[in-house]
């Protein structure tokens, strides 16, 4: 897709979410079906993912981690939001990687150390791009990637968030 064709395709929706904006306002859905062991099977457009136990906390590693899942969100909306971008603003990428890594202390997922923190510590991303564009502009491609991709600016602000359970009889 070259940077017309983009517009094209997105021209009508920015019309559609400025003249209503309760359009632009999407809920997104996951869901996971709990299994017999220390697991739960996740639906993804691609398919059924089985997630499990991390090895640090007594999985085998055979099954998907969730931690892992988080960082794999990130590499796949920011490697989208870059394209899209250097779409945009003409910027030729022969090849490229996203990388994520994230600091997780073990210790508090698993109730040993109430000071240790439940959840990542840090995220850190990388580019590692092969493009003649300038640092300038590679600069500012990198600046509005963070801006617009989702789940670098959710983990970021940290949304409300919220649990709620029923019970089936």
């Amino acid at each position: 897709m070259n940077a017309q064709e983009l517009r094209e395709k997105q021209a009508p929706l920015k019309e559609t979410y400025k003249s209503n904006p309760d359009e632009a306002v999407w809920n997104l859905h996951a869901e996971a079906t709990l299994g017999t062991d220390i697991s739960c099977t996740v639906e993804t457009d691609a398919g059924a993912v089985k997630a499990g136990l991390h090895p640090a906390t007594g999985g085998d590693g055979s099954q998907a981690c969730s931690g892992d899942m988080l960082l794999e969100a990130l590499v796949a909306c920011a490697g989208v939001t870059l394209k899209s971008v250097a779409t945009a603003m003409g910027i030729n990428i022969k090849e490229g990687t996203v990388n994520a890594e994230g600091v997780l202390d073990f210790a508090g997922t698993l109730g040993v150390s109430r000071e240790a923190p439940v959840g990542f510590k840090e995220v850190n991303m990388m580019f590692e791009l092969d493009t003649d564009a300038e640092p300038q502009k590679l600069e500012k491609l990198i600046e509005l990637t963070e801006r617009y991709c989702v789940v670098y600016q959710t983990l970021k602000t940290s949304p409300d968030t919220s649990t709620s359970f029923s019970v089936s009889s």
